[in-house]
């Protein structure tokens, strides 16, 4: 594997379906605001919409922190609009997502399956400037969860706005942070 944190999110050009629209998404979309890539192995499938309905019905938190969620599975933009138009869960999705029947993105992020053409459980933040701050990947039967994610997003936005101070384990919004120092050393 190679090391994620940090690196730069590479180029690259899809198609999307979003609210009744297909529309091209590029990496310039993304720079510029913090964004989520949330991929998932299929539509039509068993996790993924529970998943995707829990992104769905925390939409508006992610959105009030600045946050666009991109989800992306290597089923195409068509896919997606068949599966939004016949599952109730998926028709509560307002965020783009993203096709990538030819795996270039699944495979940028390092989360392709080769042997089945699928991509790992991965999540990956992105911020402003294009760098990923978190990464999180998980086999194929354990489900993510959105309001977990909102927590860390909070994290990585507080010391992108405060630097020299970090988070501490289950830190919450508005908690105490730490500021390292020698005099800490030993006593946590």
């Amino acid at each position: 594997m190679s090391r994620y944190i940090e690196s730069e999110l590479k180029p690259f050009s899809a198609k999307a379906y979003q609210s009744g629209d297909f529309l091209d998404i590029s990496n310039a979309d993304v720079m510029g605001k913090w964004a989520v890539f949330f991929f998932y192995p299929a539509d039509f499938t068993f996790v993924c919409p529970t998943e995707l309905g829990d992104l769905a019905d925390n939409y508006e938190a992610f959105q009030k922190l600045g946050v666009e969620i991109y989800s992306v599975s290597t089923d195409t933009h068509f896919t997606h609009k068949a599966w939004h138009d016949t599952s109730e869960t998926i028709r509560k999705i307002q965020f783009p997502m993203i096709g990538d029947p030819t795996g270039t993105i699944t495979r940028n992020f390092g989360v392709m399956i080769e042997e089945g053409g699928i991509a790992d459980r991965g999540t990956f933040v992105i911020d402003p400037e294009g760098r990923i701050q978190l990464v999180e990947i998980t086999a194929g039967g354990i489900g993510r969860d959105a309001g977990e994610l909102l927590r860390k997003i909070k994290a990585a936005q507080y010391i992108a706005a405060h630097p020299g101070e970090v988070c501490p384990a289950k830190w919450q919004e508005g908690e105490e942070t730490l500021a390292p120092s020698l005099d800490l050393i030993g006593k946590i």
